[in-house]
């Protein structure tokens, strides 16, 4: 029989000593071979709603192309970017129930709402199961105030792997940094790392032990526990069997670190490392959580000094506060896209094989009932999505046929995501894909 980490070094030992020769080599190519099938997928969820006139060039009112119109102030970062921009308004997720947030409905397409688990996978997990394979399939990162994320550096509000099984977001760059490339680093950090690894494969035998006792009635709830423990320790495995090629994608560590000033700084860094995750190839999936799926938030690195529920208060059209918070995550969009421009891939970049998503946890507003669920899309996936343009839906179609649009590209056809034929009946006037924004 082969031993877990017998067979975690034979798949770390696929890495090539460049990033042109993919991490898993057979399933990339098998990937870049199929027909318009995207690489990578990143979510950008802002809380607190998504207005849609911060984002529809003014006088826009029916579908037509971006060239000659000029964005709205809180998303003008992107103006150079028109090309790879569309702007889709009209969808709809009433059947979430949002209110201060969706929650998981938000990427799950289902009712969602504050301390309620899950009811089924969001689209970002399901994503990452059928994407090409890679060492960590989804990344989550959050992000708050200083204080939330000192407080709970890790939470699950938005993605999950099925019904009762969040997926927690990491919001302490320090902790992330540790997981992704403790083992490539040297000092304080290395010693940090070696002690916590020892510490977690302790752990993980403990508690395998003690669970055997357990009547039956406990055994499997306890089991979930102790598979996170042994999750935990094979990406730490795989991790550390692909150093060569890691080492040359981790981001320095600065003051930001471990000396912010504001909480932008763990913010710009948090992002950081997700960049480098998705250049490096540890991950074909980010979702990034800006407010962390609920009603929190803080901006003061932007001099915005209000935080947290009453920002979700505050007319976010014309407003000086949400036109600064819309721009830092236009500059973010922005990073995202030239870092991954930067990289070769097969006949172009890794941007030609990205989708980025962009959205809020809650509709267009804070107290929402979800009818007009605004989405900007960044890049084509191999041209499998329209771009350049403006996209006005009639407000009867959910998002999750955006998700089922997804997985098309991806290979994967659904006639509905997470929608059973009972709710589409209702809340539904088609199926399948969106043809308004694919090829």
């Amino acid at each position: 029989m082969i031993s877990r980490r017998k067979s975690l070094q034979t798949l770390a030992s696929g890495i090539g000593a460049a990033f042109g020769s993919a991490l898993f080599p057979e399933i990339s190519r098998a990937a870049s071979a199929s027909s318009g099938g995207p690489k990578r997928v990143i979510f950008f969820m802002q809380n607190q709603g998504f207005e849609p006139a911060t984002c529809i060039p003014a006088g826009m009112v029916n579908s037509g192309s971006l060239a000659k119109a000029v964005l709205p102030e809180p998303i003008a970062a992107l103006e150079p970017f028109k090309e790879k921009l569309h702007i889709i308004s009209g969808l709809h997720g009433i059947h979430t129930s949002p209110s201060h947030s969706a929650f998981f409905g938000a990427l799950g397409g289902y009712r969602g709402s504050d301390g309620v688990a899950p009811s089924g996978p969001t689209i970002d997990y399901e994503l990452s199961k059928v994407l090409p394979e890679t060492l960590l399939p989804h990344l989550c990162i959050g992000m708050d105030s200083m204080e939330n994320m000192k407080a709970k550096p890790t939470v699950a509000n938005l993605s999950a792997r099925g019904a009762g099984s969040p997926i927690f977001m990491h919001s302490n760059p320090n902790h992330l940094y540790q997981m992704l490339y403790g083992g490539i680093s040297s000092g304080e950090i290395r010693s940090h790392h070696e002690a916590c690894s020892g510490m977690l494969d302790r752990i993980e035998q403990m508690a395998s032990a003690e669970g055997k006792a357990l009547p039956v009635a406990d055994r499997e709830r306890y089991g979930e526990f102790v598979q996170g423990f042994n999750d935990m320790n094979d990406l730490r495995e795989r991790l550390n069997g692909a150093s060569d090629h890691l080492r040359k994608f981790a981001p320095e560590v600065d003051d930001r670190y471990n000396n912010p000033e504001f909480e932008t700084d763990w913010h710009d860094t948090l992002l950081d490392l997700g960049v480098s995750a998705l250049k490096s190839g540890i991950t074909s999936v980010l979702t990034i959580g800006s407010g962390r799926g609920e009603i929190f938030g803080s901006w003061k690195g932007l001099g915005v000094t209000e935080q947290g529920h009453n920002l979700g208060h505050m007319v976010q059209e014309n407003n000086p506060i949400w036109i600064k918070i819309r721009q830092y995550n236009s500059r973010m969009l922005v990073k995202l896209m030239e870092e991954l421009e930067s990289v070769p891939e097969g006949s172009g970049t890794m941007m030609d094989n990205t989708l980025i998503v962009y959205t809020s946890n809650n509709a267009d507003k804070q107290h929402t009932n979800g009818a007009n669920w605004p989405v900007m899309l960044l890049g084509n996936c191999n041209g499998a999505f329209k771009t350049g343009c403006f996209t006005q839906l009639d407000g009867t179609r959910p998002i999750n046929a955006l998700y089922a649009s997804i997985l098309k590209t991806a290979g994967v056809e659904v006639d509905r995501f997470n929608m059973s034929e009972q709710m589409a009946a209702k809340y539904d006037s088609g199926s399948g894909p969106l043809k308004e924004i694919l090829v």
